[in-house]
C-alpha cells in the first residue's frame, strides 16, 4: 500500500484523453474514500493507510483515472496526482519513470534502443519525515532541483549564470511559435567525451582513409584548448582571435604564438582590409568545430617539424581540406552517432528542466517545433533520453511519447539552406516505426499510386505532432499557420547555421545558446574588483602620458632657461619611469585577468578592451542569449525582455552605473 504524506493537488482530466491502459500505467492503486473526503478542504488528509511510499526521484505522474473508486467520487475519477515541479496540466500526460537503457541494435538503417527500470532511482518518504510537502522531483546539473517558473515554488531568484540576456526588446506575448535545434541546444553534449570521440574518429579517417602517418593515432586531444569565435587561416596555418573591428589581437601558428611584429606584418600592413571569411578562412563558430581546429593546429606543427613525412604539394590549406573531409566521413558513416546511441548518458548532459519548459510553453498556448539536421532515427534516441520517454519493463524499444511536446518535428533539414526562401527541397513525412519516407504535397497527405485518396497508414497521425524530413521554411510556416516571421522565436547554438540566417533572411526572433557563458558570467562577478582596478590603472596611465606630452611640448617650443629645461627634463624622466611601472602593472594585471577565463585565448566575449568578433555577432544577430535552453523555464512565458541601455564612450564616465 502507498501513503501520501502531504496535500495532494487534483485536477480533472476529461474522458481520460491520454488513453492510458493498466499495463502502461506507472502505478495501479486501489482505495476507498468516504464521501466526507470530497470537500477540497479535506483533501489534505492522508489517502492511504501505510507508513511509507516509494517514489522515483525523477518526475512521474499518477493517474487516478485508473483507480477503482466508489460512485460518490465520480467527479474525481479522472483526476491525477502530479509528483513534479511543474504546475497541474489539463493535457494528457504520458511521461514515464526513469529507466536504464538495456541495449541498442539496428533494424535496417534505424538506430533502436530499449530501457529497463533502475531501482536506484527511488527514495522513501514516510510519515516520520519532517517535510510535509511533496518534493520537486528530478535534478539538474550538479544535483540541483529544477526551479520552473510555472511550478508552485517558481519565480525564485535566478542564478546569474542562468540569466537570459537581451540585445533587442522581445515581448513573448507576440510569439506564437517557439522552435528549437537539437544538437548542442536541447542536447548539450559533454565536450570531454563527445569531442574526444569526434577527434579520435577524425584521426582514424585521416590515417586509414586518407593515408596520413600512423603516428597520428598516438596523438591526444585537449578539449579545453580551443574556444568558439576563433578564425583559422587556411593558407598560413594560423589560428586567430580578433575584435569586433576584425583587428587580429591574438595569433598562433599551430601552437606557437606569433609576435606583435609578425601579426602586424601579416594582417596589419595591407592596402585593403581582409574580410577574414571563406574561402581562405574558416570560422570556428560552433562547438562541433573545436576538435577539428585542434587537430588542424597539431598537423600544422607536424608539417613544420617533419617536412619529410608530408608529401610535396600538401600545404596548410590541403591539410585543412583533409581534416574537413575526415570529419564529414565520421558523420556520414554514423561512427559518432552509433556510439552516442549506445550510451547517451556518457555523451549528453541530463537536464530535467527541458520537459517542464516545453510543457509550460505549450500550456501558454504556443506552438513548439523542432528543426534539426540529424535524421529521424538518431533524433528519436536523443529525444527519448532527454525527455525520459521510457518503458517500465524494457521489453519495448524507444517510444514516441516525447512527440507530445511538439507540434511539428523536421529532421534532416539541411540548415542553413533550410532558411532560404528559394529552397525547393521536397518535404517527406516520416513513418515513426520504420523511418520510411512518404511523399507529401507541401505537408499535406498525397494519394499513393493505385489509390484515389490519401492513405492514413502512419501510426500516430491522430496525434498533434507530425514528423517530416527535408523541406524548407515555407513548409514550416504553412504547417504552423505562421502569418508573420516576427511571431517565431527560434533557439539554436550555431551563430551561422541557426541564428544569422534565421534572423537576417527571415526576420525570426532568435535566442543563442552559449554554454560557455555560465562560467564566464560567474568569473566576471568574481573579478569585478579586479576589472575596476584595471580601469583605474588605465586612467592613471593616460594621465601620466598627458603630463609627459605637455612637458615634451614645453621643452620643444617654449622659451625656457637652461636651468628650467634641466628641471623639466628631470620631471619628464621621472614621469617616464612612473609610466613604465604603471604600464607594466596594468599589462600584467590584464594578462592575469584574461588568463582566468582561458590561458591562451582569454575572455570569450572580449579581445583586449573590445568586444570579440564572436560577441559582435551575438550582439548583431541574437535577440536573446543564454547559457542553456532550459533557462527559458525560469521566466514567465509572457515575459517582456528588455535590453539594458546602450552607452557610448562619451556617456560612460558621466552616467553613474
Amino acid at each position: 500500500m502507498f501513503f501520501a504524506a502531504a496535500s495532494i493537488p487534483l485536477s480533472p482530466i476529461r474522458n481520460n484523453p491520454a488513453g492510458i491502459s493498466a499495463s502502461d500505467s506507472l502505478l495501479l492503486l486501489r482505495f476507498t474514500l468516504s464521501s466526507s473526503l470530497i470537500s477540497p478542504r479535506n483533501l489534505k488528509c492522508c489517502l492511504f493507510k501505510s507508513s511509507t511510499m516509494r517514489i522515483p526521484k525523477k518526475p512521474v505522474s499518477l493517474c487516478l483515472a485508473l483507480f477503482s473508486a466508489p460512485p460518490e467520487l465520480t467527479s474525481f475519477s479522472y483526476s491525477r496526482i502530479r509528483f513534479a515541479s511543474s504546475a497541474i496540466l489539463g493535457q494528457p500526460d504520458r511521461s514515464h519513470s526513469p529507466g536504464k537503457r538495456k541495449g541498442i541494435h539496428t533494424v535496417g538503417n534505424q538506430l533502436r534502443a530499449s530501457y529497463s527500470m533502475e531501482k536506484s532511482h527511488e527514495t522513501v518518504v514516510g510519515d516520520n519525515k519532517s517535510s510535509t510537502h511533496l518534493l520537486h522531483m528530478g535534478s539538474c546539473h550538479g544535483g540541483q532541483e529544477p526551479c520552473v517558473w510555472s511550478s508552485p515554488g517558481g519565480g525564485c531568484e535566478i542564478n546569474l549564470g542562468k540569466h537570459i540576456f537581451c540585445n533587442r526588446s522581445l515581448n513573448m506575448k507576440n510569439i506564437v511559435a517557439v522552435g528549437f535545434d537539437m544538437d548542442y541546444t536541447l542536447a548539450q553534449y559533454k565536450p570531454e567525451t563527445f569531442e574526444s570521440l569526434a577527434y579520435e574518429g577524425t584521426v582514424r579517417k585521416l590515417v586509414f582513409d586518407l593515408g596520413y602517418p600512423r603516428e597520428l593515432l598516438d596523438w591526444t586531444f585537449d578539449w579545453k584548448y580551443m574556444v568558439r569565435g576563433l578564425v583559422l587561416d587556411k593558407k598560413r596555418g594560423n589560428i586567430l582571435k580578433m575584435d569586433r573591428h576584425k583587428y587580429v589581437k591574438v595569433a598562433y601558428h599551430g601552437f606557437k604564438e606569433l609576435s606583435k611584429e609578425d601579426k602586424v606584418g601579416i594582417y596589419g600592413n595591407t592596402l585593403l582590409r581582409d574580410s577574414f571569411d571563406e574561402p581562405d578562412y574558416a570560422l570556428i563558430d560552433t562547438l562541433f568545430s573545436l576538435a577539428e581546429a585542434y587537430l588542424f593546429a597539431q598537423l600544422v606543427d607536424f608539417k613544420d617539424n617533419n617536412p619529410g613525412k608530408v608529401p610535396k604539394g600538401v600545404d596548410y590549406a590541403v591539410i585543412y581540406k583533409d581534416v574537413r573531409a575526415a570529419v564529414d566521413l565520421c558523420h556520414r558513416d554514423g561512427t559518432l552517432k552509433q556510439m552516442v546511441a549506445k550510451d547517451p548518458s556518457r555523451y549528453i548532459n541530463k537536464d530535467t528542466s527541458i520537459v517542464p519548459m516545453l510543457k509550460m510553453l505549450r500550456d501558454s498556448r504556443r506552438s513548439t517545433f523542432l528543426v534539426t539536421n540529424s535524421l529521424w532515427d538518431y533524433t528519436n534516441i536523443v529525444m527519448n533520453f532527454l525527455c525520459e520517454s521510457r518503458t517500465l519493463d524494457g521489453s519495448r524499444k524507444c517510444n514516441f511519447d516525447w512527440l507530445q511536446y511538439f507540434d511539428v518535428v523536421i529532421t534532416g533539414s539541411a540548415k542553413p539552406g533550410f532558411f532560404h526562401d528559394g529552397n525547393r527541397a521536397n518535404l517527406f513525412e516520416v513513418e515513426h516505426e520504420s523511418g520510411m519516407l512518404i511523399n507529401t504535397d507541401n505537408g499535406s497527405p498525397m494519394a499513393q499510386v493505385g489509390s484515389s485518396s490519401p492513405a492514413f497508414s502512419l501510426k500516430g497521425t491522430d496525434k498533434a505532432c507530425r514528423v517530416f524530413q527535408g523541406g524548407s521554411v515555407g513548409h514550416l510556416h504553412k504547417l504552423l499557420s505562421i502569418e508573420s516571421s516576427a511571431q517565431v522565436l527560434y533557439v539554436g547554438d550555431h551563430i551561422y547555421g541557426d541564428i544569422l540566417r534565421s534572423k537576417k533572411v527571415l526576420g525570426w526572433r532568435t535566442m543563442l545558446v552559449v554554454p560557455e557563458l555560465e562560467r564566464e558570467v560567474e568569473l566576471l562577478w568574481e573579478l569585478r574588483d579586479t576589472r575596476k582596478q584595471l580601469r583605474l590603472l588605465r586612467n592613471e596611465r593616460d594621465l601620466i602620458e598627458d603630463k609627459m606630452h605637455h612637458l615634451k611640448w614645453s621643452l620643444k617650443f617654449e622659451d625656457i632657461s637652461a636651468e628650467g629645461k634641466q628641471q623639466l627634463s628631470s620631471e619628464y624622466k621621472a614621469l617616464e619611469s612612473q609610466r613604465d611601472q604603471v604600464r607594466f602593472s596594468h599589462q600584467d594585471a590584464q594578462r592575469k585577468c584574461h588568463q582566468k577565463f582561458h590561458k591562451t585565448w582569454g575572455q570569450l566575449m572580449k579581445t583586449g578592451y573590445q568586444n570579440s568578433r564572436f560577441a559582435h555577432q551575438v550582439e548583431r544577430f541574437a535577440c536573446l542569449y543564454t547559457s542553456q535552453v532550459s533557462n527559458l523555464s525560469l521566466y514567465s512565458p509572457d515575459k517582456y525582455y528588455r535590453p539594458s541601455e546602450d552607452y557610448m564612450p562619451h556617456e560612460f564616465d558621466i552616467i553613474p552605473l
